[in-house]
Formats: structure tokens, sequence, C-alpha cells
């Protein structure tokens, strides 16, 4: 594996996200046309997203939304960035 693969391997999951800008996705995308350990495991992390994303489309319970709002309020109010409480 050399660094074009490091690099294309790192930036795997913001390819995926649409988070790169056009140059550096066409950068990775050149990579990914000429690299097949590369493509295979972009083409790995890819089906696994669909796989979660068509499995995990539930509605969450409105009281799992409550607790969940509930620990992040309580995390705002009782830990501060500054450590003061």
């Amino acid at each position: 594996m050399g660094d074009d693969c490091s690099e294309a391997i790192h930036r795997l999951y913001h390819f995926l996200d649409g988070e790169l800008t056009p140059q550096r996705r066409t950068e990775i995308q050149a990579h990914l046309d000429d690299c097949g350990p590369c493509l295979e495991a972009f083409d790995f992390e890819a089906e696994v997203r669909l796989m979660i994303a068509s499995k995990c489309h539930d509605d969450v319970p409105e009281t799992l939304r409550i607790r969940i709002a509930q620990a992040i309020r309580h995390e705002e109010l009782h830990f501060r960035p500054d450590g003061l409480a």
C-alpha cells in the first residue's frame, strides 16, 4: 500500500459523504479507478452504508427521543468546555 492508497483510504469516508472539494474528489476517484485494493475497500464501505441505511430507517420511539434530549441538556448544563460546572 503506497502513500496514495493511504490517502485514498483516509479520505474514503469524506468521499462517500460528499465532503471533498471537486478537485480532491476527482483525485480520489482517479486513484480508485486505478487501484483495485482501494476500489474494493470503497465498494465494501459503500455496500455497508447502503445496508445500514436500508435496515435502519425505522422511526425512533418518542420516549427514546425524550431521553436523548434530556441527556444532551444534562451534559450541556453540567459539563461545560471550560471545566466549570
